[in-house]
């Protein structure tokens, strides 16, 4: 990672490696600085899961995702993303974690920490951003959180077959790990903050938690919170205020995720009200050269990018890097 690189690509999610794919293509020298593995989040999806989208709406740089049915499932997305890493030779740095990004005369400095223990810098001209935000779960703020027993992230129903699982939230996250734990047998309780479930969950999936709720296979609480969780037990309150406990083995809490930004703290970013971004249409920053692509810029709005619009992100970016460094931009490595 020794030299000036024209761009520094922070995250190998679909959004970063798109902008790889476009630095390639457009002559610009490029690293991808990834702190877990590519596309991790994809990675730390639910082992079965099944896209929202059509295999084409998660194509980048123009490879066909081919899958044998109507929507990719998560296993088909790794193996795609994967096979367009390999196939474009794309320079990317996993378990490269970003420490740290400054402004320097040549553009940016990137402190960086692998895995091994290795900390050094990266130089670069400019910087995209594109770490998402689904390593970076919206804490509870209540005691327990942190125990062994519950976790931010569902995998899948086999381990928990004849226990007492809670389930915090009302999203895709939560009516998807619901379900899938009452089908591998547990015996599931979902607390649910508002008075019914979110009306964003996919229109597939509603109906079938709604009437498994109905019949009473997995049991609902509405207008309840979790206060406190315990290695047996859960807290609820509900909307007056009234406590009970809630015999748990495990909990997920399903809430929700938000970018987590933090290494350009020093850079003081300039934010709208709703803690998105001040983005340029070609998705740059407050602070000259450097680009956010994808969700991370949207604090706010995560509801509103995904990987279908977000992919689009860094093409743009990235051609308005090629237009700010001019046609001789290509630099040695």
């Amino acid at each position: 990672m020794s030299g000036l690189v024209d761009v520094a690509i922070i995250g190998a999610g679909p959004v970063g490696l798109a902008a790889a794919i476009a630095c390639k293509r457009a002559g610009l020298s490029y690293v991808v600085l990834e702190k877990g593995c590519v596309v991790n989040a994809i990675f730390e999806y639910p082992t079965y899961m099944t896209f929202f989208t059509t295999a084409p709406e998660l194509e980048i740089g123009n490879h066909p995702m081919v899958t044998g049915h109507d929507k990719p499932d998560r296993r088909d997305a790794l193996m795609y993303y994967r096979l367009v890493t390999q196939r474009e030779a794309l320079n990317v740095e996993q378990y490269t974690e970003v420490t740290g990004i400054h402004a320097a005369p040549a553009g940016f400095t990137v402190q960086v920490e692998k895995r091994d223990g290795y900390s050094g810098v990266v130089e670069a001209r400019r910087v995209v951003v594109a770490t998402g935000y689904y390593d970076n779960p919206m804490p509870l703020g209540i005691p327990g959180e942190d125990s062994d027993n519950v976790s931010h992230y569902y995998t899948e129903a086999h381990p928990f077959m004849g226990l007492n699982v809670t389930v915090i939230g009302a999203g895709n996250s939560a009516a998807d790990a619901a379900l899938d734990l009452w089908r591998g047998g547990a015996n599931v309780t979902m607390v649910v903050r508002a008075p019914e479930l979110k009306s964003t969950i996919k229109y597939w999936v509603r109906p079938d938690l709604e009437n498994r709720i109905r019949e009473g296979s997995i049991t609902a609480h509405y207008n309840s919170r979790v206060v406190e969780i315990h290695p047996d037990l859960v807290r609820v309150q509900d909307q007056d205020g009234t406590t009970w406990d809630l015999p748990t083995h495990f909990t997920f809490a399903l809430t929700g995720y938000r970018p987590d930004l933090s290494f350009l703290s020093g850079l003081g970013l300039a934010q709208h009200p709703d803690e998105c971004l001040v983005l340029s249409d070609h998705y740059e920053s407050s602070v000259p050269g450097l680009f956010v692509a994808g969700s991370a810029g949207f604090a706010g709005r995560t509801n509103q990018v995904f990987i279908e619009n977000g992919r689009f992100h860094a093409d743009v970016a990235v051609a308005e890097i090629v237009r700010q460094l001019g046609a001789g931009a290509l630099q040695q490595g």
